[in-house]
């Protein structure tokens, strides 16, 4: 590999390693929360702007993933249909409450709100909406980041119940590129995802030992088909992507 490769990679793991420990406590609340909203018949929705919206694609009817996962998607806050403007929007106050009337969000429900910089307009409005309705609010976020860009703004750490900090710099960007003063290499979304699976890998064994554990097989696997096909039609009322 490159200097530039491996550096990367270095970084990535030694950011990894280092989150096992430092938000162990955090990480065992948040599987403690989804697990028990899920014995409870609840829903755990997956909110995010931006990059940050591949959070809760990842979690969504995904093989190996459980199916009490409801990602909140909605393209004007998303990249693919104009990431100029969905930059505009992320910032704009009001845009969030429309969008999260679609869902069907109750009392007892989780909601996870992911946002690297913690503090644009749309995620706090998410977490604001998830504690009037009665939620679990766990957001996943660079401390770091919004502790430097807040300027006495509220950030998304203080809204919620539950912080998963992710450690990552201001900027997010960690490898300095040579012969210049530019940063490459993003951490969010590596670290984020895996913040994501090592809980719901957690809820999932906890599940397991109660004898309900709805996790979705791989399409190609055997069995798939019924399987899923049996969570879709128990999940698929409070699930609209479904």
């Amino acid at each position: 590999m490159t200097s530039m490769i491996d550096g990367y990679f270095d970084n990535l793991i030694a950011r990894l390693t280092a989150l096992k420990s430092d938000i162990s406590e955090q990480m065992a609340a948040a599987a403690a929360a989804v697990a028990a909203a899920a014995r409870a018949d609840n829903r755990v929705y997956i909110f995010g702007t931006g990059h940050s919206h591949v959070m809760a694609e990842e979690m969504h009817y995904r093989a190996g993933g459980l199916a009490i996962t409801v990602p909140i998607l909605a393209a004007p806050i998303m990249l693919h249909e104009g990431a100029i403007a969905g930059t505009v929007y992320e910032r704009t106050e009001g845009i969030v409450g429309p969008i999260m009337d679609r869902y069907d969000i109750r009392p007892g429900d989780v909601l996870f709100v992911i946002s690297n910089s913690g503090v644009n307009a749309a995620p706090l409005e998410a977490a604001r909406i998830g504690r009037e309705r009665g939620c679990t609010v766990i957001c996943i976020t660079s401390v770091a980041y919004s502790t430097a860009t807040a300027n006495g703004r509220e950030r998304l750490a203080d809204l919620s119940d539950i912080v998963l900090d992710n450690g990552t710099p201001p900027g997010d960007a960690v490898m300095s590129v040579p012969g210049s003063e530019l940063k490459a290499g993003p951490m969010s979304t590596a670290i984020g995802a895996t913040i994501l699976n090592a809980i719901f890998v957690d809820v999932a064994a906890r599940l397991a030992a109660d004898g309900d554990a709805p996790i979705y097989l791989s399409a190609n696997m055997p069995g798939a088909k019924e399987i899923n096909r049996k969570l879709v039609e128990r999940f698929r009322p409070r699930n609209p992507h479904l």
